[in-house]
């Protein structure tokens, strides 16, 4: 059965996109079988696993809504090796058909349950809201990694993020729990960044992971090309850091 993680953060531009595709291809490297759900109607992560969304037959919109099932809507990322349940603006206007359905919340989780088997992991790109659709991936997920920046205003968005965790697993998903903060597009000659890291090691102890993601310009260019950054430059630091990602979260899960 699949371990099945969210990598959310309400925030904008903290490296969501780029943690799911590349540890979805770091975990493919170390031969691990893995599914990348693409959450965001801006389908950021279908187009960084080199897959086109203007040309989709079948998305996550028509899974969600029931019109089709993932076995019918996954497609295979030649460049990283592993499956993607695509994403295109269409999922935009789920939000609002999927108020009138039964179970609104547990949608995905439902439709994933029939593919699980077949995967180790599965990693689901949520949009940077707390909106239906992150409820889905929260409600349907094991747990959450959580990409930061160890930046002022990134703490204070993390303990709005904390606080919906603790409520779906109150309420809907007593399984959901916080696998780990991911520290991203750190740079180490910052004061501020050694600061910030500083204070989520002493809050969150280790739920804080040790692999940090410097910034790197070629995880920044590989999305471009449709290529995951850990394929596209392996030698780059960005590449090994997420593929060290990828060793650490396997056994992490061993531990849990």
């Amino acid at each position: 059965m699949a371990k099945i993680f969210c990598v959310a953060n309400q925030k904008g531009g903290v490296g969501k996109t780029t943690t799911a595709v590349n540890l979805a291809a770091g975990l493919t490297k170390i031969g691990q079988r893995v599914l990348l759900v693409d959450l965001d109607p801006q389908g950021n992560a279908t187009m960084g696993a080199g897959i086109n969304k203007t040309t989709l037959s079948a998305s996550i919109y028509e899974v969600l809504l029931g019109m089709s099932d993932v076995v019918s809507a996954r497609l295979k990322s030649e460049s990283g090796g592993f499956d993607v349940l695509p994403a295109n603006r269409e999922l935009a206007g789920a939000e609002v058909e999927m108020v009138q359905l039964e179970n609104r919340e547990k949608r995905l989780k439902d439709a994933l349950s029939l593919v699980d088997d077949e995967y180790d992991f599965i990693l689901i790109d949520c949009p940077p809201a707390l909106s239906i659709l992150t409820l889905n991936g929260l409600c349907a997920a094991n747990g959450v990694i959580i990409p930061m920046q160890c930046e002022y205003y990134a703490l204070e968005g993390l303990s709005d993020l904390v606080n919906t965790i603790k409520k779906v697993h109150a309420k809907l998903n007593p399984d959901l729990k916080i696998i780990g903060l991911l520290r991203v597009m750190f740079d180490p000659r910052m004061t501020l960044s050694q600061q910030v890291s500083a204070q989520l090691e002493q809050h969150f102890g280790d739920k804080v992971f040790k692999t940090m993601i410097p910034r790197n310009i070629r995880l920044a260019e590989a999305p471009s090309y449709g290529v995951p950054g850990v394929n596209f430059d392996p030698s780059s630091k960005g590449a090994q850091a997420y593929i060290s990602f990828g060793t650490e979260m396997v056994e992490r899960i061993k531990t849990m």
